[in-house]
C-alpha cells in the first residue's frame, strides 16, 4: 500500500501550491489527507509534520535506544525509576528553555488524560514526574516495564511542546500553539489546502539544509502522478495513513524516466486481515473459517502482481526481523484444496449445487472492510473474494474511509477488515499490547479459546525484567494467535521513497511514520 508524501521546490509558500518545482532549498510534500490538529500528545496530526517539530527524550536506532533530548539516563536496580539528564542547549520555538520543568509538565499533561492513551502501556506504568534540578528529570514507574525508553521515543504521546501553548498547563482539550523543539517550526497552515515548515535556524542539531517544507494536500491517485510529471512535485514517500496515493507501477514509470531514484527500507510492518474472533454465532469466530481463508490466500502473486515485488509475501504477524519475532510457527501456503478440507471438517458443506456453503441453516457469508482511499487494498480485496469463491465462501467488499474502519476496529463493529502492524520501532510489544486494548485488538482476540491465558502472559512480558523469559512468553503469544489464525498475514510493508537523483541524505529512521527530511540535501 504506498500513500504517497511529495515533495518539491519552489519561491515561497503561494508558489508551491500552483507553480513549479525549483528544487535546491525548499520541499513540498503532498498528502491525501489534512495535516489535522498538531497536538503532539492526541492522535488526529500527521505522523510526518509531528515528527519535524517535536522530538523526545531519546531515538530508538538500528543500534539500540540513543540520546536525544536527553543526554544520558540511569535506571535504578529495581527498574522502576528512570533518571534523565537533559541537554541544556536546547529551547522551544518559542524561546522558552527546554528543562526538567518542561518536561514534568509534558508528562503530567498527558498523564492526566491516560485513558486515551491506553494502547501504550507506559500510560499504565507512571506513578509520579520529579523535577530533580534544572536539568535532571525523575520518571517513577508503578512496576518494571522493559519498553519504557521504546516507547517514550515514539512520534506521540511522550513529546514535547512549549509550556506556553499548555492551557491551564493541560493538552487533553487542545493547545494555543504548536511550539516543540524539533528541526521545522510550523508557521502556517490552511485546512485542507496547506501546511508550512521553516527551517529551525537554532535547532540544538544544527540548522537543516532544506529552509522551508509545504505539506500539500492533493487528490490520490492521478493527480499527485501527473504534479509528478509536471515537475510541480518531485519526492513521494509511503505515509503515516496507510493509504496508497501513488501506486507502484507509476512510481516504477517516474524511475524508469531516468530522473528518479527509488530507495526502500527494510521490511517495517505486516500488511494482514484482522478478523474478529470475538463475533458469536457468525462464522468468523470459528477457527476453521479463519484458517481456510489463510491458505486461500495466494500472497506470491499479490506481491508480484499488486505489489511489483516491491512488497514480500508474508506468513507471519511479524516479520523475522522484527525482535523476538523469529519463532518457528506452522506455515500454511496458498492451499485451496486444504482451505476446502478444513471447512468439510468444521461442517460447512456444498449443498444443492449452491455457491456458498452452509453449516445448520447459516450460509458461509463475510463482509470483508478496505480503506476507499487504497487502490491497493481494493485489488487486494477483490483478488481475494474471488479466491475464496472457490471454496464456497462468499465474501461481501465495503469499501470505508480509513477513519471508519478504526472506529469498526474499536467497536467490534466488523467481520474481516484490513489492517497493518505497528511497525518496526513499535514491535513486537506494541501490536501484542493492542491485543488487549479495547480501541484495537480486543474484538480480534476475545473470542479465541485460550484468550485468558494469552492475556496473562502479555501481562508477565511487559513486566518481564529477563531476556530468556521474554523471548520464551513473546513465542507463546505468537504462537496462540497463529494458531487460532486470528491475524491473517498478506505482505510485508516497507517505506519507499521516490526521489530526484540529485537528493541527497534519503535515509529512514526505525519507524514507518517519519523521515528524517532535516538530513537531506540537494547536490
Amino acid at each position: 500500500m504506498y500513500a504517497v508524501a511529495v515533495l518539491a521546490g519552489c519561491s515561497d509558500s503561494k508558489e508551491a501550491h500552483t507553480g513549479s518545482a525549483d528544487t535546491g532549498k525548499e520541499l513540498v510534500y503532498a498528502t491525501a489527507k489534512d495535516m489535522n490538529d498538531m497536538n503532539p500528545h492526541l492522535y488526529a496530526g500527521s505522523m510526518p509534520a509531528q515528527g519535524m517539530v517535536y522530538e523526545s527524550l531519546v531515538e530508538n536506532t538500528k543500534d539500540g535506544i540513543k540520546p536525544w533530548l536527553a543526554e544520558s539516563w540511569e535506571i535504578s536496580k529495581d527498574g522502576k525509576v528512570y533518571t534523565f539528564h537533559l541537554r541544556k542547549d536546547v529551547k522551544f520555538h518559542d524561546g522558552e528553555p527546554f528543562n526538567a520543568e518542561a518536561v514534568k509538565k509534558n508528562i503530567d499533561a498527558v498523564q492526566h488524560n491516560a485513558k486515551k492513551h491506553s494502547w501504550i502501556k507506559l500510560s499504565t506504568k507512571i506513578a509520579s514526574c520529579h523535577v530533580k534540578d534544572e536539568y535532571t528529570v525523575e520518571l517513577v514507574l508503578s512496576e518494571p516495564y522493559y519498553p519504557t525508553l521504546l516507547e517514550l521515543s515514539m512520534t506521540r504521546p511522550y513529546v514535547f511542546i512549549s509550556p506556553k501553548n499548555l492551557i491551564n498547563g493541560e493538552t487533553k482539550d487542545g493547545v494555543n500553539g504548536y511550539k516543540g523543539t524539533g528541526p521545522y517550526i510550523l508557521t502556517e497552515h490552511k485546512v485542507d489546502q496547506y501546511a508550512a515548515f521553516e527551517a529551525n535556524e537554532n535547532y540544538w542539531g544544527g540548522p537543516p539544509k532544506v529552509k522551508k517544507i509545504i505539506a500539500k494536500v492533493l487528490p490520490a491517485g492521478e493527480t499527485t502522478f501527473l504534479a509528478l510529471q509536471k515537475g510541480e512535485v518531485n519526492f513521494v514517500f509511503t505515509d503515516d495513513r496507510g493509504t496508497d496515493s501513488l501506486d507502484v507501477e507509476a512510481m516504477n514509470t517516474l524511475v524508469n524516466s531516468g530522473k528518479y531514484q527509488m530507495v526502500r527500507s527494510e521490511a517495517m510492518n505486516t500488511k494482514m486481515i484482522v478478523a474478529n474472533s470475538g463475533k458469536a454465532d457468525h462464522p468468523v469466530h470459528e477457527t476453521a473459517v479463519r484458517e481456510a481463508i489463510w491458505y486461500s490466500i495466494d500472497r506470491d502473486t499479490i506481491s508480484k502482481q499488486i505489489f511489483n515485488g516491491v512488497e514480500a509475501p508474508a506468513h507471519t504477524l511479524f516479520s523475522p526481523n522484527v525482535h523476538y519475532a523469529n519463532v518457528d510457527l506452522k506455515k500454511r501456503g496458498f492451499d485451496l484444496d486444504k482451505a476446502k478440507n478444513v471447512l468439510e471438517e468444521a461442517g460447512w458443506r456444498l449443498e444443492n449445487g449452491s455457491a456458498v456453503r452452509t453449516k445448520n441453516g447459516s450460509k458461509l457469508v463475510m463482509k470483508l472492510y478496505y480503506d476507499v482511499n487504497s487502490s491497493s487494498q481494493k485489488s487486494q480485496a477483490e483478488f481475494i473474494q474471488n479466491s475464496v469463491k472457490k471454496i464456497g465462501v462468499q465474501l461481501d467488499l465495503v469499501g470505508e474511509e480509513s477513519t471508519s474502519i478504526a472506529k469498526r476496529r474499536s467497536t467490534g463493529d466488523y467481520d474481516l477488515l484490513f489492517n497493518q502492524t505497528w511497525g518496526l520501532a513499535y514491535d513486537p510489544q506494541n501490536t501484542i499490547s493492542a491485543f488487549t486494548s479495547e480501541s484495537s485488538y480486543l474484538h480480534t482476540t476475545k473470542g479465541m479459546a485460550k484468550a485468558g491465558e494469552l492475556y496473562k502472559k502479555i501481562d508477565e512480558v511487559m513486566v518481564s525484567a529477563n531476556e530468556e523469559t521474554r523471548k520464551s512468553l513473546y513465542a507463546d503469544i505468537l504462537t496462540m494467535v497463529h494458531d487460532e489464525a486470528v491475524f491473517i498475514p498478506i505482505t510485508n510493508g516497507s517505506v519507499t521513497v521516490v526521489a530526484p537523483k540529485r537528493l541527497k541524505g534519503i535515509s529512514f529512521k526505525q519507524t514507518q511514520y517519519e523521515l528524517p527530511f532535516e538530513q537531506m540535501h540537494f547536490e
